[in-house]
């Protein structure tokens, strides 16, 4: 299994832009096979930090669903809402493996 770690440096006054963006990629992932475990925003941290964690079953999986979401019509909806809104401002996406 890998787990996909990606930390947000988001826009603190379109937070709830955000949200919805967060909100989108949930469904979207599982769609393509992968277990989300969701987006975790600011509380008692950095206004413009934001965490989302999604695990696949092995890297080839998460590079399927990659190839698979730049095709699909709903996963470019989110990328142009993003965009739209300039809710993110940068982000890094990580790959981690668990230890068991």
């Amino acid at each position: 299994m890998i787990t996909c770690y990606i930390k947000y440096e988001i826009n603190p006054t379109k937070l709830k832009d955000f949200e919805e963006y967060a909100r989108m990629w949930i469904p979207l992932v599982e769609k393509f096979g992968g277990t989300h475990h969701g987006y975790y925003l600011p509380h008692e941290s950095p206004s413009d930090l934001a965490v989302c964690l999604f695990s696949f079953p092995s890297l080839a999986e998460y590079e399927v669903y990659r190839a698979k979401s730049m095709k699909d019509a709903d996963c470019q909806k989110a990328f142009q809402f993003a965009e739209d809104t300039a809710c993110i401002r940068r982000y890094d996406r990580h790959f981690l493996r668990p230890v068991t």
